[in-house]
């Protein structure tokens, strides 16, 4: 329906799902949504012209077809209606038993009802809002001259080291083979080892790198921890660039830019629909992009932020000290109240950050950086990743990982190893930024957590 002010004084064709029909005796005014733009088009019916079956089955929910001329529209709330001469029912939805007959449902209520979700105003947008995300993602890295790498699903290592992952298999998982200890056999199963679904593409992505420069992944990953919260999916979506011959500083200047090119870029093609949650959901959410959009982030060491987070008085539920992996409060306290504005922390303790990050000359901290936001706290985590052969096989070791596992990872510091950094954000963290939304289960259109995996 978008540019349909051009076309006025035209015979149109009009197809889309009825959201409310309202009128008298004589006339019906229909608001039919295409889902292509959060505005509805308004089509006059006149009764008389039409079957009265037809006009009693075309109810909220219903599907329809409408044909006729285009006018600029004296009533409020919309500058043209069709005026309608033909109209054909595709589809009837029930008053009774259509979900979503009445307005004003909770956020729950729509959960449960996901298939129909993207039907109402709030969904519309969200889910136009994560294309266009999606879309100049794509865009920033292919006009800066990055590769899309499409990185397995299905993967025998685990990139963090966390252990929470979903095991892959063709067993019956009722009956699997069994070594003559008792244990699993599982040169048996398809891929003659365990396998799992991925927590990140950022090891495969580091290969690409290492012969392409600049790289990116942008897909699925899996995490099986058992956090039924706000902010936790069991499936989610990544995006993860890898970048040879850069360094700390260049990671972080890549991530600043990235973020704020996302940011302008929302603001400046999905207008109607921010402005639309920044009016229903939170009315700080357009000044908050643009705040963000246009102003340089904090850097910083963890070191320093330690130091003012214990130099605060404030009360934090997690103590705070130097070691301490930082909760979410601390995060939002850097962000929201002492800098008030994006905080980008740097060489944090070693003994909390993953295997492969570059360690730093003082034998404690590592070359890590995390991207703090309001309101979310960490949106991207990031590092230089460390391209010392003994160092990181000696890493792997420490952690007690396998590093038969990790063998070809570790070729690529045996033969051409290269300074290289990268970063990976939480698409769906985005989202929430984005969007306003309070629940990450409202910004992904199928969410998979524990005990739900409905639709």
């Amino acid at each position: 329906m978008a540019g349909s002010s051009e076309l006025v004084g035209q015979k149109i064709k009009v197809e889309g799902w009825v959201r409310t029909k309202r009128g008298s005796k004589n006339v019906f005014f229909i608001a039919l949504n295409d889902g292509s733009i959060i505005h509805h088009l308004q089509v006059v019916v006149d009764i008389e012209k039409f079957d009265e079956n037809l006009m009693k089955n075309i109810t909220t929910g219903s599907c329809i077809s409408v044909t006729g001329a285009l006018v600029a529209s004296a009533g409020q709330g919309q500058s043209v209606e069709i005026i309608a001469e033909d109209i054909i029912l595709y589809g009837t939805a029930d008053a009774d038993t259509y979900p979503l007959q009445k307005k004003g449902h909770t956020m729950d209520f729509l959960r449960s009802n996901a298939h129909l979700r993207m039907r109402t105003n709030t969904f519309g947008s969200v889910f136009r809002i994560r294309h266009a995300l999606a879309f100049a993602i794509h865009k920033f890295y292919n006009d800066r001259g990055f590769f899309w790498l499409h990185t397995p699903i299905i993967t025998a290592s685990d990139c963090e080291g966390a252990g929470s992952m979903f095991n892959v298999t063709a067993f019956d998982i009722l009956n699997p083979p069994k070594t003559e200890t008792g244990s699993i056999d599982y040169t048996k199963d398809f891929f003659g080892k365990p396998t799992y679904l991925t927590v990140s593409g950022q090891l495969e992505g580091e290969l690409g790198a290492l012969a392409l420069g600049l790289i990116y992944t942008f897909g699925p990953t899996f995490r099986a921890e058992n956090s039924n919260t706000s902010r936790h999916l069991s499936e989610f979506w990544m995006n993860e660039p890898e970048m040879a011959f850069y360094d700390i500083n260049d990671n972080m200047d890549l991530a600043e830019e990235f973020l704020q090119y996302l940011l302008k870029y929302v603001l400046d093609n999905c207008k109607d629909d921010i402005e639309f949650l920044n009016k229903m959901y939170d009315n700080t959410l357009i000044e908050r992009l643009k705040t963000v959009s246009e102003t340089k982030f904090e850097r910083l060491s963890y070191t320093q932020a330690v130091d003012i987070l214990i130099q605060s008085g404030q009360a934090f539920e997690f103590p705070v000290s130097w070691g301490i992996d930082l909760q979410s409060e601390h995060e939002r306290y850097l962000v929201e109240k002492h800098f008030k504005k994006p905080v980008i922390l740097t060489n944090y303790p070693k003994d909390i950050k993953a295997f492969y990050m570059k360690q730093n000359e003082d034998g404690k901290t590592v070359r890590a950086m995390d991207v703090l936001f309001p309101t979310i706290g960490e949106i991207i985590g990031g590092s230089q990743r460390e391209e010392d052969y003994d160092k990181l096989y000696q890493r792997i070791k420490e952690m007690h990982m396998d590093e038969k596992t990790l063998w070809w990872y570790l070729d690529t510091r045996k033969f051409g190893t290269a300074p290289h950094s990268g970063f990976g954000l939480g698409f769906e963290r985005l989202m929430l930024f984005v969007t306003g939304m309070a629940n990450i289960r409202d910004v992904i259109a199928f969410p998979r957590a524990p005990l739900s995996a409905d639709f």
